[in-house]
């Protein structure tokens, strides 16, 4: 290995790494995480995690400074995950930490914002010296608490709520921690088998970390922490001073339930930060879609990042300079025991606010308004008689909406966007329930129109396969109020609930699908950015002989002739 020689003082290496080490290390870490998401993902019991990536995985140094992150997983996840291991050391000292050790919680304050993540830390010893953590967390499907998804009014009707304990010690399982896990979940099979799951993915980390580590000569992992963090700090801050110094506003109004709600945000960049302060916005909801600071940070982070940062990995070099802030008490800084289950019907909408900010800075590297809100399928039956237990199942599938299109591209259509989780495939969504998909289709004419068009929405139809009704948890936005567009560009289509009984379904309700009925989820579609009439005329005649857009829009929107 190249590098100079340093004293021996049998506190650290006797080596000190070369640039070129420490890069090629960087990357193995990047390695190290990215299996140790894999793992997690094709073990998980849950099909959120399994099919769609709804997870996050990194990799600590002994302080608890995020070094690297895996990119498969979701910003609310991973973005929370850079604060978690913080907690864990200061409820548990690493004097006190055992080779073996595994510590668990869900603790929306201290994890990713709601009690449906489990989070799972554990140190990594290489012989027998505490050298970092592993950690990474997935949401689990049933957590306990109230069946009925919308009705929660604080945090513990919404299932078990586990602070920060020790899983694991010393190699031995706490089986009485497992059995109190396994009492309070409606899938106790599925919820305790995903636990596993995640303590197994840190054990691979590990064991990679320590690979090689053994590999190059290292002992500890200070060298390269340094380095890390370093480097992608004054590379984040060299992007920073190439902007336009000063405060900018920006505004969104969302659907809420009883009454819409106004968030607000002031960007203000300077040479050493980029500070969002959420200040004007909403109070508290007496709803569960009411945000943890953890989570506002995470995609507040996560947006900074895709506009301004690229390819700049995540960490806590990187994270150092984007600074979030909410007063305490208001919708994205809810204080305990606020319910915050649906915390994601809020937070996923930040990209849109902040990039309604970078606009006037940036115009040209950010989206026209996007679906953000997963639209995901989430639903429950039979449930109502002790005869149907053996039959009964809750599943959720993720399906999505159109991203906003940028001022050069076509939004993205039936995509996650912002959130990174990926739509389920259908069949296993069938395979694990009752329920029958009968149409899954893009929604022509829901991306706005405009020189660029923005992303398709969805249009699903599903109903039960045998003469029973089914519950059906709605959490959308974008039904009110759809998506904008930017520059010129028309507006995304509003999503939208219907019943074959032709009854219309509110966006966050929870409700029963009548036996022999079906019902049809249209996802809203993204904003689309330039004046319509400027959209290439093959762009046109493509999107109409593919039927993205029908012979009306064609003709009255974008000025196509016969």
């Amino acid at each position: 290995m190249s590098g100079t020689e340093t004293p021996d003082t049998g506190t650290g290496p006797t080596t000190t790494p070369g640039l070129i080490d420490l890069q090629v290390m960087w990357n193995r870490l990047l390695a190290v995480v990215e299996e140790q998401a894999q793992v997690c993902q094709r073990t998980a019991f849950s099909t959120i995690v399994r099919e769609s990536g709804d997870l996050a995985a990194g990799v600590f140094d002994a302080q608890g400074r995020m070094l690297a992150q895996a990119v498969t997983g979701t910003p609310g996840h991973i973005n929370s995950m850079a604060l978690a291991v913080g907690h864990v050391i200061d409820a548990y000292p690493v004097e006190t930490m055992c080779e073996g050790d595994v510590y668990i919680h869900n603790d929306p304050w201290m994890g990713t914002g709601h009690l449906n993540d489990i989070s799972i830390t554990t140190p990594c010893f290489y012989d027998g010296k505490l050298v970092g953590f592993l950690a990474c967390n997935s949401h689990i499907m049933d957590i306990g608490g109230i069946a009925d998804r919308s009705s929660s009014r604080d945090v513990f009707m919404e299932g078990l709520y586990l602070p920060i304990l020790k899983i694991v010690d010393a190699g031995q399982v706490n089986e009485s921690l497992m059995a109190v896990i396994r009492a309070n979940t409606r899938q106790p099979v599925e919820t305790v088998g995903d636990v596993y799951s995640l303590i197994n993915c840190n054990a691979i980390g590990c064991e990679r970390l320590t690979d090689m580590m053994r590999e190059f000569g290292l002992d500890r992992l200070d060298a390269l922490a340094d380095h890390i963090i370093d480097t992608s700090r004054e590379a984040v801050l060299t992007k920073i001073r190439a902007l336009p110094k000063g405060t900018w506003h920006g505004e969104l109004t969302l659907d809420g339930r009883d009454e819409p709600i106004h968030l607000k945000a002031a960007l203000t960049i300077t040479e050493d930060d980029i500070t969002v302060d959420y200040a004007g916005s909403a109070g508290m909801t007496k709803y569960n879609f009411n945000v943890p600071l953890c989570y506002t940070l995470a995609y507040t982070s996560y947006a900074l990042g895709i506009a301004i940062f690229g390819d700049i990995p995540n960490n806590a070099g990187s994270l150092a300079p984007r600074i979030v802030t909410a007063p305490e008490g208001c919708i994205l800084n809810a204080l305990k025991p606020a319910p915050v289950f649906a915390r994601s019907q809020m937070g996923l909408m930040l990209p849109d606010l902040v990039f309604n900010c970078l606009r006037q800075v940036i115009p040209d590297r950010v989206t026209a308004e996007n679906t953000c809100g997963l639209w995901g399928i989430n639903v429950m039956g039979p449930w109502d008689s002790p005869a149907q237990i053996w039959n009964r199942y809750r599943i959720q599938v993720m399906t999505t909406g159109g991203m906003g299109a940028l001022p050069y591209r076509d939004g993205m259509s039936a995509t996650g966007f912002p959130s990174g989780v990926r739509g389920g495939p259908v069949e296993v969504f069938e395979q694990m329930s009752t329920l029958v998909i009968w149409r899954k289709e893009l929604r022509a004419d829901s991306g706005g129109a405009g020189e660029f068009r923005g992303g398709l929405g969805q249009w699903i139809e599903l109903g039960n396969s045998i003469p029973e009704p089914f519950d059906f948890f709605a959490g959308y936005e974008r039904i009110e109020n759809p998506a904008k567009g930017a520059a010129g560009g028309c507006d995304g289509a509003a999503g939208a609930l219907v019943l074959s009984t032709g009854e219309t379904r509110g966006g966050k309700e929870s409700f029963s699908v009548p036996a022999g009925a079906r019902i049809t989820v249209k996802s809203s579609g993204g904003g689309g950015s330039g004046d319509p009439r400027a959209r290439d005329r093959d762009a046109v005649r493509r999107d109409l002989d593919w039927g993205l857009i029908s012979p009306e829009a064609a003709r009255e929107i974008y000025g196509l002739e016969a």
